[in-house]
């Protein structure tokens, strides 16, 4: 015979309920896109096959892309948590040899100081010329290289790829990859 159940108490039961719905009530009002277009919330949730101004691209074709001349700009935009004024390191980042770490700039919302950080790296990293490849990634099911590609493409960028699988990708294809640090942002 199957043992019963505890029964909960009416008002616990109530409360649970009632936070239940709130809880879903506030996701279903939370917008997963801005008004421009950009990714912001749920940023770890699978992801498209394409993005508006960026060509994706897989390992190999990354591999590729690194052979020819001139060799792409590797940008990685994986999160970094900020707090008073620096750079948290929760946990150790790695990414692919000669990358670019501007940590946070795939946020869908960025204020104009974080905007600003991802626009002048940009410049500097491309030497200025809007027709130097750049490839964005961050990891795979991950919206903040999808969101990077489109604020490039938006500054007049037009040589884009998003490797869509990013650093997992490279790591499952045993590819090397080096310690990582963001930019400092000022």
């Amino acid at each position: 015979m199957p043992r019963a159940l505890p029964r909960l108490p009416r008002p616990l039961l109530a409360a649970l309920s009632l936070s239940l719905s709130l809880g879903i009530a506030h996701a279903d009002s939370t917008p997963l896109f801005s008004a421009e277009g950009y990714r912001t919330s749920l940023y770890r949730s699978p992801t498209p096959q394409q993005v508006e101004g960026g060509q994706v691209i897989g390992t190999s074709a990354l591999q590729r892309l690194l052979g020819q001349n001139p060799k792409p700009v590797l940008i990685d935009v994986y999160r970094r948590q900020w707090l008073q004024g620096r750079f948290i390191e929760d946990e150790p980042h790695a990414n692919l040899p000669g990358s670019l770490w501007l940590a946070n700039t795939g946020d869908g919302e960025l204020t104009p100081t974080w905007q600003a950080y991802f626009v002048q790296n940009l410049a500097k990293a491309t030497a200025g010329h809007p027709e130097q490849p750049v490839v964005f990634y961050c990891r795979s099911d991950c919206w903040l290289s999808w969101n990077a590609v489109k604020r490039a493409k938006a500054l007049g960028y037009n040589n884009l790829y998003w490797y869509r699988d990013g650093l997992d990708a490279w790591q499952q294809a045993n590819l090397p990859l080096q310690p990582a640090q963001p930019v400092p942002f000022p």
